[in-house]
């Protein structure tokens, strides 16, 4: 298939692993923060449900767009990318005990945000 420009219709070879990689990185902070805070380092102060509640449901508003390949929800699910790359620095920078799971959070969110935008840009719909 010849490649065609952005917003053409028609998807360009490389919008297959942009789509895989950008999905990667979304689902594994969804792993990460539910692995994290109810079993690995769960909070002392506040209830589970509640720290679960509050930083992992944000994160299934995107779930239906982004399985679809639809690049209207992978754009704006970069801004939810970004606020979850602040607190994976935040945490990382904190905390001595959760270094290393922030600095992993750090890595799924810079995964998602540059994979979602590179597929945006190059109009790619694989997942039909």
């Amino acid at each position: 298939m010849p490649e065609q420009q952005p917003g053409s219709g028609r998807y360009l070879p490389g919008s297959h692993f942009l789509y895989g990689l950008a999905l990667f990185g979304y689902l594994g902070t969804l792993a990460l923060l539910t692995a994290w805070y109810s079993w690995l380092v769960p909070p002392q102060q506040l209830p589970v449900a509640l720290v679960l509640l509050v930083l992992v449901t944000p994160l299934l508003f995107p779930l239906r767009g982004m399985l679809h390949g639809r690049r209207y929800t992978f754009s704006w699910s970069c801004f939810l990318a970004l606020l979850y790359f602040t607190h994976g620095v935040m945490e990382a920078y904190s905390s001595d005990i959760a270094r290393p799971l922030g600095l992993l959070e750090v890595l799924f969110t810079c995964c998602w945000f540059l994979a979602a935008m590179a597929y945006v840009r190059l109009g790619g719909t694989p997942a039909q």
